[in-house]
């Protein structure tokens, strides 16, 4: 996400750094390229006016003029202004009120609502919530069939719904369930409509009457750039929306809706989907976002995903396990699946500070088949093979090899990265005063 966008400021700030000083005419300079790229990356024109004659007003001054590092300085106002551009502070979800916590989620055919109702539902059982899926799109066909296969994915209940009934009704009949069932949380996927839809649109303001939503979510699909911005200040027009949850995320290299959408109709992104995955949905963080976007990593989300992936449990056995110096090939495969959980490769790297630049200039390959066969060679060997690994011998490595569709060469670059991971956690091990997820970090990453 935002790679082009991210790419061409980190161009411009590179030019800045060659210069030991700053003058007016470097900045003027940056300025003009930093605005091409946000109108390259589909940013509203007026947003990208605004935002660069902010950077400007700051960037001019003496505290950045006169800097031992003014390059350092000036990236420092962008970073300030992206996270201000974004709405400054992380603004959740309003479900304090008494239950049951009506939601409804709006927006176009095909932005995503239904799955993204699912991936709410899962986020906010997470966290100790108990949420009601409630499919009242009756329009479009398997939209109801869908919510409920999703549901038994997710193991969150879903309302079972008649399609012939009127949406308004479903909401009605939803909310009184939950209150004699004991959830806390109704999530209502509404039809995709537009918003110059005189009926249909009439017919969310019902529904909105009857539940009294604590929030109106519009999830809009990132990839329709500045139409998805123009079409939730419509809805935002008829229903008053609370806030804006942006699909498909990770396929948008420009991210233009993202930078627009706060500023364009003054309503907080809420969550963004980061992927197809029912746990592919983050919290939104605006400063988190402008870190992403310049290159600067992301590590409190990446912190965030390891301890969802992992839990405390399996933290603690691990850590005994580290302590006793018992990790096995077993232990290195169970891993392997959580950071599976924790999303793509690429993008759990993508929040290591650095990295970005890293892999450009090592030209490093990040490919997510790889633990796959990693772990079909773990799945050919014996209980007694991944307990001791020692006693694996040429013929034993052939008949692994042969047995998981591999090279002989792949059994013996697993069994390579396996031996540095435990010298690794060796290190952790050492680190262990400081806690492991600490020493962790620094032993993983050193100074990257």
């Amino acid at each position: 996400m935002f790679e082009g966008l991210g790419d061409k400021l980190n161009g411009v700030f590179k030019k800045l750094k060659g210069h030991g000083t700053l003058s007016e005419k470097n900045i003027q300079d940056a300025l003009r390229e930093v605005r091409m790229a946000l109108l390259e990356a589909d940013v509203n024109f007026k947003v990208a006016k605004d935002f660069v004659g902010s950077v400007k007003d700051k960037a001019m001054g003496k505290e950045v003029l006169e800097s031992l590092t003014p390059a350092q300085q000036f990236i420092k106002v962008v970073q300030d202004e992206l996270v201000s551009l974004f709405g400054g502070t992380t603004s959740g979800l309003d479900i304090g009120s008494k239950p049951p916590v009506p939601i409804m989620l709006v927006g176009l055919q095909g932005s995503g609502k239904t799955t993204t109702t699912a991936k709410l539902a899962k986020h906010l059982k997470s966290r100790g919530r108990t949420p009601l899926m409630v499919p009242a799109d009756i329009y479009r066909p398997a939209a109801i069939l869908q919510l409920k296969r999703l549901s038994e994915t997710i193991m969150v209940d879903c309302l079972d719904v008649d399609s012939s009934s009127k949406p308004a009704d479903i909401c009605r009949e939803a909310l009184r369930i939950a209150g004699l069932k004991g959830y806390d949380i109704v999530l209502i996927d509404t039809a995709g409509r537009l918003h110059v839809d005189d009926h249909l649109m009439q017919e969310l303001r019902e529904i909105k009457s009857i539940i009294k939503p604590k929030e109106i979510l519009f999830v809009a699909d990132s990839m329709t750039g500045q139409d998805a911005v123009n079409t939730a200040a419509g809805f935002d027009a008829a229903l008053d929306l609370t806030g804006v949850i942006l699909t498909k995320l990770d396929g948008d290299a420009r991210g233009g809706a993202a930078l627009s959408m706060n500023v364009t109709i003054g309503k907080p992104i809420k969550f963004i989907g980061t992927g197809e995955r029912v746990d592919e949905l983050e919290p939104f963080h605006p400063d988190r976002m402008a870190s992403r976007i310049l290159g600067m990593g992301d590590v409190l989300t990446l912190i965030e995903k390891a301890h969802e992936a992992v839990g405390e449990e399996k933290a603690k056995q691990l850590e005994e396990k580290i302590r006793k110096n018992v990790f096995t090939l077993e232990d290195f495969k169970e891993q392997l699946g959580q950071i599976k959980k924790m999303g793509s490769l690429e993008s759990i790297l993508s929040m290591i500070p650095g990295f970005k630049e890293l892999s450009k200039s090592q030209k490093i390959n990040v490919d997510d088949r790889e633990l796959v066969k990693v772990e079909a060679i773990i799945d050919s060997m014996t209980r007694k093979e991944r307990i001791s690994p020692g006693i694996l011998n040429a013929r034993r490595r052939m008949r692994i090899a042969k047995g998981s569709g591999t090279r002989v060469q792949d059994v013996n670059k697993l069994l390579k990265q396996y031996e540095q991971m435990r010298k690794m956690m060796k290190k952790l091990k050492k680190n262990a005063g400081k806690g492991l997820l600490r020493g962790g970090i620094k032993g993983l990453f050193g100074n990257i």
